[in-house]
């Protein structure tokens, strides 16, 4: 392996750090806010109201995500898909799951094929 190779993982390795330490601090931040007062914080009310209305907003931003992606402005699916992702964080959250549970998972499935994968699921 090159210098110059190494050097480009090792940089790349420090840029998925720094996005998984921004999706820690977000959640950090979406799990403080659960105990603010719902007058002053859409978390807090979304937590205040429970599971299903997160899910219900959840499916909401993957609709128009879905909607976005089909209308091909980069832009409006960029947007959308930053909603779904946070609600998403909110629903992690409200479920006491972290994110480094889910980057966890998705190191796990890395290099294994798709197939090979969801397979697997139908045996454990």
């Amino acid at each position: 392996m090159t210098h110059a190779y190494q050097e480009v993982i090792r940089m790349e390795e420090e840029r998925m750090d720094d996005q998984e330490a921004f999706l820690e601090q977000l959640y950090g931040v979406i799990v403080a806010r659960f105990s603010e007062e719902t007058e002053s914080s859409y978390v807090a009310r979304l937590h205040d109201k429970g599971i299903d209305a997160i899910l219900k907003k959840v499916g909401e931003e993957a609709t128009e995500t879905i909607l976005a992606a089909k209308g091909g402005d980069d832009q409006a699916v960029i947007h959308e898909t930053a909603d779904l992702w946070f609600h998403t964080l909110v629903m992690l959250a409200q479920r006491g799951i972290t994110p480094e549970a889910v980057v966890n998972e998705l190191r796990r499935r890395f290099g294994v094929s798709g197939v090979v994968e969801k397979a697997s699921r139908r045996k454990g």
